[in-house]
């Protein structure tokens, strides 16, 4: 069967671009791929910091390292003098943590996960005590914030999958940012609220199971690639188990392109056809939304909003 060509319009889900600006109290804003700011305007802490965002013939041909500039650049304008008080890769391939260690470098920041994103930040020099390899099931305290790690698995196929056993010094091939632990994380902060970050269309059965969260986003990259069982049942072990009403929706982005930062820009694009169908995924999960009464949701890049209004 021949390839389709081009990518879904992301013009045809403009009504799910619908979450709030957030006035104050808790905001996320979303950087594209699975990098998310949480922040309570004073303490903050994300998830994966991935801004470099190299082109395709790069990372297919060539060795990858982070853009100083470019990360300089995507946190001067989204920290905004927040405290950043942590760093948590989702897992270890390069649209995740190429960046992590940097931006740890930069902010003093605790990067936090596995023993494969323990290795991305000694290959750059991170000290030890700035590094912390995370207890699965053990909930890590940052000031405000909650995070407990849940062992999940990332979406089929994973083209890196494995360990990484060896510190990872940039530049390097993209291999050498193998999957590593892949985690659902589960995010409370102090004040109540909680949230579910799965950066990666996998699961596992049973592993959310006595977990709670208001807000549950939902990692989608190559799930246009399974069938509707898989959806299913992703959508069933993740949203569903943890009783979210709403589901805003992440890894949908074309990585490969650099992130907008002014109005001149283009904005984000979905992945071509030829890596994900956007199309399938929403129709799955639009019937799946509906069935369980909850609301779905695409954030809007730089804007910090409010998922639980």
């Amino acid at each position: 069967m021949r390839a389709r060509l081009g990518r879904p319009d992301l013009a045809g889900y403009a009504d799910r671009f619908d979450l709030p600006e957030a006035a104050g109290g808790i905001g996320v804003t979303f950087l594209g791929v699975s990098t998310l700011l949480f922040d309570d305007g004073e303490s903050a802490f994300l998830t994966d910091g991935f801004f470099s965002r190299p082109g395709m013939l790069g990372v297919l041909l060539g060795k990858i390292a982070p853009d100083a500039d470019r990360i300089d650049a995507c946190l001067g304008r989204a920290l905004r003098g927040l405290d950043l008080v942590g760093v948590a890769p989702v897992h270890s391939h390069f649209d995740h943590a190429l960046d992590s260690a940097v931006v740890a470098e930069r902010t003093g920041a605790r990067l936090l996960g596995g023993t494969s994103t323990a290795n991305i930040g000694h290959g750059a020099g991170l000290p030890a005590d700035q590094v912390t390899v995370v207890d699965p099931g053990t909930p890590v305290v940052l000031g405000p914030w909650s995070l407990t790690f849940v062992a999940s698995h990332h979406c089929p196929p994973d083209r890196y999958p494995g360990t990484i056993t060896e510190p990872v010094t940039p530049p390097a091939r993209v291999g050498a940012y193998r999957c590593g632990e892949a985690w659902s994380i589960l995010v409370h902060h102090r004040d109540g609220r909680s949230a579910l970050v799965q950066g990666s269309a996998g699961y596992v059965i049973g592993s959310l199971a006595g977990h709670h969260a208001e807000v549950a986003y939902l990692g989608i990259g190559q799930l246009g690639l399974q069938d509707r069982a898989y959806v299913t049942t992703y959508w069933d072990e993740t949203v569903r188990r943890v009783g979210a009403r709403r589901a805003v929706l992440t890894h949908w982005d074309d990585f490969f392109r650099p992130l907008p930062m002014g109005p001149a820009d283009r904005g984000l694009r979905a992945l071509p056809y030829a890596g994900d169908d956007l199309d399938a995924t929403m129709t799955t999960l639009s019937r799946l939304a509906e069935r369980d009464g909850v609301a779905l949701s695409f954030p809007t890049v730089w804007n910090r909003e409010d998922p639980w209004a």
